[in-house]
């Protein structure tokens, strides 16, 4: 290959072009990035960014320098907005075209929004830094909030805004906080956690509208006939994969970028991080996971993949979030249908292991507050023990 494009300059798509360095690759390399930043972290956001804890400069991944080293010309501020794979040709947004040997697909997601009032100051989502810049700018001016979604990144925001003092009403449409991915257990010890902590909880009811007072949103207008007053309103209802400028390019699109178990799109194409979907070999089926640091080790199985040294990216998913004094951590899956059971600790003490079982064989493992001895239970989850709870 003597030219390689990377779309996509977070942590997935910086990962892979750094493993491409590293293994030998000494050709052209170009990162395109819709944002005008130098790639930094996303957890962070949600979390001491919002809070005032950490400055946007500590966010950085990599030292000007490392990136100087890199070798890389950096196209930010620039999107792609097409991709033709028989000329292999990637359209940007200010008219130019890039030729590529290979392309590394590391767009990530887009957040979804709701159809109401489009425009309204003070509704935010959070996605990029500029995003929680301009949704902390709000918060410092004592607002009340709605947090809507009460998923990983709604129960997130919710805690910030509570610890910097502030009225806060969390809503979801299902029965209590991150009930899709870690099952009614947990998510109504989320509910519960929050509750504690002053959080109004409106879960089993979804929202009809957002009231306009006279330009920016003064309140959230719910199924049941309430309306919430609100000055500030986060949006946290899941995203997208960011593909609209795939379409028509000919790659396979049903969840994101669809790739094998190599994470091979096409030939010469590999997909990476929140966008690609693939065949997880270990779990026989496919799988795409939002989560940072999936991001890292596929950016480096895809590098490795363009490189033609790809083996089949099996890993196991690993997420966490830090919410008042309690860190979640959490090996594997945890599907909706799966088995679970408290194997160590006790949840009335606030610190405790489950593991979740489905078809006989252990799919995950989940602490409250006990992350070094989760540890111990990470490799039941890679061989698939037997279910024994």
């Amino acid at each position: 290959m003597e030219h390689v494009v990377v779309v996509g300059v977070s942590a997935a798509g910086l990962t892979a072009a750094e493993t491409l360095r590293r293994e030998g690759y000494a050709g052209r390399l170009t990162l395109v990035g819709e944002e005008d930043r130098l790639p930094y972290d996303r957890p962070p956001l949600s979390k001491q960014v919002l809070s005032g804890t950490c400055e946007p400069e500590r966010t950085a991944l990599r030292r000007e320098a490392d990136l100087t080293a890199l070798d890389a010309d950096f196209r930010l501020g620039n999107k792609a907005t097409g991709l033709t794979l028989k000329t292999r040709e990637i359209r940007l947004s200010n008219g130019s075209t890039l030729g590529y040997d290979g392309l590394v697909i590391a767009t990530g997601v887009t957040p979804r929004r709701l159809p109401f009032n489009p425009g309204l100051v003070g509704v935010h989502v959070l996605r990029t830094m500029n995003d929680a810049l301009a949704l902390r700018k709000d918060l410092l001016s004592e607002p009340t909030v709605v947090v809507i979604g009460a998923g990983f990144l709604g129960t997130e925001v919710a805690s910030v805004a509570r610890e910097l003092g502030l009225d806060v009403t969390l809503v979801d449409p299902l029965p209590a906080p991150v009930i899709r991915q870690f099952g009614p257990r947990i998510g109504g010890m989320v509910a519960t956690l929050h509750a504690d902590h002053g959080v109004v909880v409106r879960t089993g009811l979804g929202v009809t509208g957002l009231a306009d007072g006279g330009g920016r949103v003064s309140g959230v207008e719910l199924t049941d006939g309430t309306l919430l007053p609100a000055d500030v309103v986060l949006i946290a209802i899941g995203s997208v994969p960011a593909t609209r400028w795939l379409t028509g390019s000919g790659l396979s699109l049903s969840n994101g970028v669809d790739c094998d178990s190599l994470c091979r799109a096409a030939p010469g194409v590999v997909g990476a991080g929140d966008v690609a979907s693939w065949t997880h070999p270990g779990l026989g089926r496919r799988l795409r996971v939002e989560h940072r640091m999936n991001a890292t080790e596929q950016g480096i199985a895809a590098a490795r993949t363009l490189l033609g040294r790809g083996e089949p990216f099996s890993p196991v998913p690993y997420f966490w979030t830090d919410q008042y004094d309690v860190k979640i951590q959490a090996y594997g899956t945890w599907p909706q249908d799966a088995d679970s059971a408290v194997v160590e600790g006790d949840p009335a003490e606030g610190k405790f292991i489950a593991l979740y079982g489905l078809q006989g064989a252990v799919v995950g493992a989940l602490s409250w507050n006990m992350p070094r001895e989760l540890r111990l239970y990470r490799q039941q989850v890679a061989d698939r023990a037997p279910w024994k709870c």
